[in-house]
């Protein structure tokens, strides 16, 4: 890809825009998310890492777990109405659905958010050395 790469406005609009359409599909169709929306939520962390310009990794590992459980949210309450216990079941089941791929996921975009933290620092032993 040429060029600097997303913004931080970018990476947001695109990975929620990714989850809800797929996430959306996935409950009309199956009634439920699964593997597909696991895969949506793997597939937009790494673009959001590997596409975003330098300094956008925090935004791409917080946005698709809150894009998620927006989208699953907003999708329970329209099929379920406004009964709480049943939204309530609907949302923690939809969420522990996605677990796995929502926990991968997170660990590679902070592991690439504090490794890139860390080079930008300067490093003790050069500091000592010039002082």
């Amino acid at each position: 890809m040429k060029g600097p790469g997303l913004k931080k406005q970018g990476v947001v609009f695109l990975q929620a825009l990714f989850i809800f359409i797929f996430t959306s599909l996935e409950i009309w169709i199956r009634s439920g998310p699964g593997i597909i929306s696991g895969l949506i939520i793997a597939l937009v962390t790494y673009g959001g890492v590997n596409y975003g310009r330098t300094g956008t990794r925090y935004v791409a590992a917080v946005t698709p777990p809150l894009a998620y459980g927006a989208t699953v949210l907003l999708l329970t309450i329209l099929s379920d109405g406004l009964s709480i216990s049943r939204v309530g079941i609907d949302f923690i089941g939809s969420l522990a659905s996605v677990a796995p791929y929502l926990l991968l996921s997170a660990l590679y975009a902070w592991f690439m958010f504090l490794n890139e933290k860390a080079k930008n620092r300067p490093s003790k032993r050069a500091a000592a050395a010039q002082g």
